[in-house]
């Protein structure tokens, strides 16, 4: 019969070193959305008032549109 010990405490600096991986994945991921919305805005403020009518969409949509996914 095999007993696992499951109250060991985690190695010295262990915690420090996940939250700071995991700080450090959040502030990438925020720059990466950051990032998308801003390309998004970009190119949706290139299309002509036409071409935007395509896609249901009018130019007071675009400021919505990217505040909405910040």
């Amino acid at each position: 019969m095999a007993a696992y010990e499951t109250t060991r405490t985690a190695p010295f600096g262990a915690i420090t070193t996940f939250r700071t991986i995991q700080g450090l994945s959040t502030i990438v991921h925020a720059l990466r959305d950051w990032n998308d919305t801003r390309l998004t805005r970009n190119a949706l403020d290139k299309l002509t008032d036409r071409e935007l009518d395509d896609i249901g969409l009018c130019r007071g949509d675009i400021d919505h549109f990217s505040s909405r996914r910040a």
